[in-house]
C-alpha cells in the first residue's frame, strides 16, 4: 500500500465530516451530557471524548482487518491477475459512488445503512447496558460498540479495505479513515464548527467529491494500462 493511500482515506474521513456530525452528532451529545455533571466541565470531559473516540477508531480497524484479509483469501481462490483486477474494479466502483455521495451528486449510500441495520440491532443492545458512563475504561467499551454504528460512508471505505492485499493493509486503511472523522466528532465546539462551516461549502464538497470520483476513475483506468 503506498502512502497515498491512507491519505487520502484520511482526507475522506475529514470530509465525510457533516455526514459523521449528522449520524454521531446527537450520540456525542447523549454520551455527554449523560456524564456526571461534574466531569462535563472544560479538560475532565476530554479523556472521555479520546476513550470514546479510541473505541470507534478501534472497531473501525478491526473492521479493516477483516475486510482485507477477506479480499486476501478472494485474491487466492481467483487466478492472481484476475483476483487483483476484481479487487480494483470492486472498489472502484465503490470509490466513485462515495465521490458522488460526497459531493452531493448522490444519496444512494443511504441504501447501504439499511443493509447494516440487522447487525446493528445485534450490537445496539451491549452499547445500552454501558448507560451511564461512570468511568473512562467504560467510555471507551462504549466507544467500541458505537464504530458498529451502520454508516454508508464508513461501509463504502470497508469495501475499498477489501482490496488492499491484506489485513494489516486493510487495517491501516480504516484506521486513517477513523482518525480523518476524529476532529468533527473530537471537536464538538467551535473549531468544529468552524471546519463544518467550510466543508459544507458547495464548491469544497464539490471539488472533495470529484477529486474522489477522479480517483476511481483513475482506477478503473489502471486495470487497461
Amino acid at each position: 500500500m503506498t502512502d497515498f493511500v491512507p491519505l487520502t482515506a484520511f482526507v475522506i474521513g475529514l470530509l465525510g465530516g457533516v455526514h459523521c456530525l449528522g449520524m454521531c452528532g446527537g450520540i456525542v451529545g447523549a454520551l455527554t451530557f449523560g456524564l456526571p455533571q461534574a466531569q462535563r466541565r472544560g479538560l475532565k470531559l476530554l479523556p472521555y471524548q479520546l476513550a470514546y473516540n479510541l473505541g470507534r477508531i478501534l472497531s473501525y480497524t478491526l473492521a479493516g482487518a477483516v475486510a482485507g484479509g477477506l479480499g486476501l483469501l478472494l485474491g487466492g481462490v481467483l487466478p492472481v491477475q484476475l483476483g487483483q483486477n476484481v479487487l480494483i474494479l470492486f472498489a472502484a466502483v465503490f470509490m466513485i459512488l462515495m465521490g458522488l455521495y460526497i459531493g452531493g451528486w448522490w444519496n444512494g449510500l443511504t441504501l447501504v445503512e439499511k443493509a447494516g441495520g440487522s447487525l446493528w440491532r445485534r450490537v445496539e443492545p451491549l452499547g445500552r447496558r454501558m448507560m451511564p458512563v461512570t468511568s473512562v475504561a467504560q467510555a471507551f467499551v462504549l466507544g467500541l460498540v458505537w464504530g458498529w454504528l451502520p454508516c454508508g460512508l464508513v461501509y463504502s471505505v470497508l469495501v475499498w479495505a477489501v482490496s488492499a492485499g491484506s489485513a494489516q493493509q486493510g487495517a491501516v486503511l480504516m484506521a486513517a479513515f477513523g482518525l480523518g472523522t476524529l476532529p468533527n466528532l473530537l471537536l464538538m465546539g467551535a473549531a468544529a464548527g468552524w471546519l463544518v462551516m467550510h466543508i459544507k461549502k458547495p464548491a469544497v464538497r464539490y471539488v472533495a467529491g470529484g477529486l474522489i470520483v477522479a480517483y476511481g476513475l483513475y482506477m478503473l483506468a489502471s486495470l487497461y494500462l
